[in-house]
């Protein structure tokens, strides 16, 4: 195990960038680590509160419909030495219950600015205009991580009128307000605690894992990092923060060459999109690729009985029926087919994106792709 010291620790970080400078012309279609992984420990957190939003144009909820808005506004003014009776229900159509949402940053500390979103609880049919009122923003263990409060802005609108008729745009019933929130208290975050820091794959991969251990290794030294499984690399770090800090931004600006991805074919049923990974292969298969056309046409025409024949002229209906098979629509796979060949084989016979799905529905019937598919 490594114990990094100051002037070691730049000796290392000085022939590292050496090193990476000589090895740069061999990364073909190399990625930086910081772009494939995430440090363990270094994450966002959720929070959550509850708050009224006040100064609606009538827009606000029915205190009918939403009881614990009326509750709410009573709680509210109770605490400014307002006490309503208890048969009394405050009704206003100029307040809304909301909740509110925002995600907490890594290493975020008290007296920054963190966006928030408020989502309408009830009937209120806009939040356009209104303010958020002094809401807690509380985390999963229950404290109070922040104070939101603010104006809000609302994407979309609302119009009706009396007779029923209205017209809405994208969504009235929730609203942002960038930079309302204060955050009051830190989160906990074990990045500097420990002799190692743990780089988090985005996607698991054995093979990707070994490569980016090995590629610290040899920029920095060997022992440095080792994979722990598909996931997760663990890599010694200086102990002192400053130290741990240049450590880490030298480690992110390494590249390596990703493993390949797996085998895939995507298919969105919905929309005929399909995506075909550049891994995927054919076996030997006869593909026929046929359209059946069946046009009928009605024609309708009028018989005339002759002159003073005592007949009645009567209109009657002819039926056209056309059938058109188109031909040449048949292929062959060979073995170890690209993922170039399938496209150009199904582009040649003009297979439309709902054939192609068809194609590779079957060709995985028979086993002949040789790829995982999808269908979403």
């Amino acid at each position: 195990m490594h114990h990094f010291k100051g002037t070691q620790f730049m000796r290392l970080i000085f022939i590292g960038l050496l090193a990476l400078a000589m090895h740069a012309g061999n990364q073909a279609y190399a990625e930086r680590i910081k772009d494939l992984t995430s440090i363990a420990g270094v994450r966002k957190n959720q929070l959550l509160g509850y708050g009224l939003v006040v100064g609606l144009n009538g827009t606000g909820d029915s205190v009918n419909q939403t009881q614990f808005t009326g509750q709410s506004l009573k709680a509210l003014i109770s605490k400014y030495g307002i006490t309503l009776p208890d048969n009394v229900n405050p009704s206003s159509k100029n307040i809304a219950a909301v909740t509110v949402h925002a995600d907490l940053p890594a290493f975020a500390k008290p007296g920054q600015l963190i966006d928030i979103t408020a989502s309408s609880l009830g009937d209120s049919k806009s939040l356009r205009g209104g303010t958020l009122l002094m809401t807690p923003l509380r985390g999963v263990d229950g404290q109070v991580y922040a104070i939101a409060q603010g104006n809000l802005i609302v994407g979309g609108f609302g119009v009706d009128s009396p007779d029923g008729s209205k017209i809405t745009v994208n969504i009235p019933s929730v609203g942002r307000i960038p930079n309302g929130a204060t955050v009051e208290r830190s989160v906990p975050n074990p990045f500097a605690n420990s002799d190692a820091i743990y780089l988090n794959l985005n996607t698991a991969d054995f093979t990707s894992a070994q490569r980016m251990a090995k590629q610290i290794n040899t920029i920095v030294g060997q022992g440095t990092a080792a994979p722990i499984d598909a996931v997760t690399v663990r890599v010694n770090a200086p102990r002192d923060p400053g130290q741990r800090v240049s450590f880490v931004s030298f480690i992110q600006d390494l590249s390596i060459e990703p493993g390949d991805a797996p085998a895939r074919v995507i298919i969105n049923s919905r929309t005929g999109t399909v995506v075909i990974g550049s891994q995927v292969r054919v076996s030997p298969a006869a593909v026929t690729h046929g359209s059946l056309t069946v046009s009928i046409t009605a024609n309708n025409n009028v018989s005339q009985p002759p002159p003073f024949s005592g007949g009645e002229t009567t209109e009657f209906q002819n039926s056209d029926i056309e059938v058109i098979q188109e031909n040449k629509r048949m292929f062959v796979f060979d073995s170890g087919v690209t993922l170039e060949a399938i496209v150009r084989a199904v582009n040649q016979v003009g297979a439309a994106p709902g054939d192609l799905v068809a194609i590779l529905e079957a060709l995985k019937q028979v086993g002949a792709l040789r790829a995982e598919l999808v269908v979403i």
